[in-house]
């Protein structure tokens, strides 16, 4: 760009945020808005229930295997026009499942959907990067940022809930043309049309192997959710070893480790890679995203359990769970501000992730204590507010770290591996807690139980008793990975304040042990 033209845009640039942060709350919400529509979806459509978690994988997997290929494409083609695609596809996809007829039309509008944000999401976070360069200013956007990103999943809830229960469900895909009509309008008015910074083009054996070992690793997983879900429905015992020690989640995972392993040996063999390990490797920014993997596959007990909680055990209805999670979502946004503003300059990243981690920790033993006639106000509110400052601390400072003194023909990558590691942490969550949540709930329950169509009173008390205890100990799990999550952030993150760090660490410094 010419220097008016940066000049301009960087004029420009808290309306600019404003956009960008609308296009990151499209693809962040979509990831859960259709959770509560779908048994509205399923009534429509007429498929079983164990084909719906394909609405939520289609998008997953296509999301989190191509996200690599669109952080390269936002440095090859330039950010403004990958952002402009994505931007129109995503809108062509919701418009597609919104018009679904078939549960396979479905299905392929939220694959299509997950492809389109992957090219969406490293885009935006990348002008995010190379908008904002004051450090003051940098923290103050990407604490907004990082409050969109964290509380995305949850606004996603009360709008799903909403759309579905005084609309229809088609609605839910719908929205998404105007949020992506309004962000196109602006990104067209206030981006300027820069070109690619990145040489060597998309490198498309380097974008086989890391897409195919994403794609391979979410899709293992979700065959260990989807194991557990068919065994339980056939009155099977279900166990970890039982789930994860099928050879089908075997197979996949380690194709998937094989592939990203020969990525990563490829990068460090070639002229000019599409991720150098420095941009990985360095200490601050792998910390982060560890933190941001952890935090990513803990935090989904919040959002998954506590959802079916409200609704099934306390019969909510789907704007009354939605609006459950608003003060987590005032909560996060803003410690997230603060976070980024006023904390990270000047202490750094370390006592920041580490506490949030904490917290997190906090807010699932909170969890771990519901019973059947807990009540919201004295026993999942406190949580709820716990997990939003956990959320703000963690997710704010890893991002704004994770992306910081990148080069600018890189950034687009390193906001691709933001992106890598919440959804792939996302996706280790649903298939991990998941299972042990299934699991427990069957160990619950007397052998031989089978819940009729019209149980006595004795049986549903007894079926909710046994969800209740499946969800608790599923939060037990996600406290354990918050606390491992602490310890991580405690070692590896820096210590002091991450302006008098080089512009490029030194080899010896990438990962090492936090002194």
């Amino acid at each position: 760009m010419e220097a008016a033209q940066i000049h301009q845009q960087h004029s420009r640039r808290w309306i600019i945020l404003a956009f960008l942060g609308l296009a990151q709350l499209m693809v962040v919400l979509d990831a859960t808005i259709v959770n509560v529509a779908l048994p509205s979806m399923q009534l429509s459509l007429g498929f079983s229930n164990v084909d719906r978690q394909w609405l939520i994988t289609a998008y997953s997997l296509a999301f989190g295997s191509l996200l690599f290929l669109g952080g390269r494409l936002s440095d090859v083609l330039g950010r403004k026009t990958t952002m402009q695609l994505g931007l129109i596809g995503f809108a062509f996809a919701s418009a597609l499942g919104g018009a679904a007829q078939s549960f396979s039309m479905l299905v392929a509008a939220r694959a299509i959907q997950g492809a389109f944000g992957a090219i969406l999401a490293p885009a935006a976070l990348a002008m995010l990067t190379t908008t904002f360069t004051d450090p003051e200013e940098r923290g103050k956007a990407f604490g907004i940022y990082g409050s969109i990103a964290g509380a995305g999943a949850a606004i996603g809830l009360l709008l799903g809930g909403i759309l579905t229960q005084y609309l229809d469900w088609r609605w839910c895909l719908y929205v998404n043309l105007i949020f992506a009509g309004v962000a196109l309008v602006g990104t067209q008015a206030l981006l300027v049309r820069e070109r690619g910074t990145a040489s060597g083009g998309l490198d498309l054996v380097s974008t086989s192997l890391i897409s195919g070992g994403l794609f391979a690793i979410v899709y293992g997983l979700s065959s260990a959710a989807t194991t557990a879900t068919n065994d339980a429905t056939s009155g099977m015992t279900v166990t970890l070893t039982s789930v994860f020690g099928t050879a089908t989640t075997i197979g996949w995972l380690v194709v998937g480790v094989a592939l990203v392993g020969l990525f990563v040996f490829r990068q460090t063999r070639i002229e000019r890679p599409m991720l150098p390990m420095d941009v990985v490797l360095d200490r601050a920014r792998g910390g982060s995203f560890l933190s941001i993997l952890i935090a990513a596959a803990s935090m989904f007990a919040t959002f998954f359990f506590l959802t079916f909680y409200l609704q099934k055990v306390h019969g909510y209805s789907p704007v009354r769970t939605g609006l459950a999670f608003l003060p987590m979502v005032v909560v996060l946004s803003a410690t997230a501000a603060t976070a980024s503003t006023k904390l990270l300059p000047k202490i750094g990243p370390r006592p920041l992730t580490t506490t949030g981690m904490a917290l997190g920790a906090g807010a699932m033993l909170i969890f771990t204590q519901l019973t059947v006639t807990s009540s919201y106000t004295t026993h999942v509110l406190p949580g709820l507010l716990v997990a939003g400052m956990a959320m703000g601390l963690v997710f704010a400072t890893s991002m704004n770290t994770a992306t910081a003194r990148v080069r600018p023909e890189y950034a687009g990558s390193a906001s691709a591996s933001v992106n890598v590691t919440q959804q792939v942490g996302g996706s280790i969550g649903t298939a991990l807690l998941s299972t042990v949540a299934i699991a427990a709930s069957i160990a619950f329950l007397p052998k031989g139980f089978i819940l009729t169509s019209t149980p006595t009173a004795a049986q549903a008390a007894l079926y909710k008793a046994g969800q209740v205890d499946g969800y608790t100990t599923a939060f037990w799990w996600a406290a354990g990975m918050f606390a491992i999550g602490a310890l991580i952030a405690g070692f590896v993150l820096p210590s002091g304040r991450p302006q008098t760090a080089a512009a490029e660490p030194e080899p010896e410094t990438k990962l090492a042990v936090a002194v």
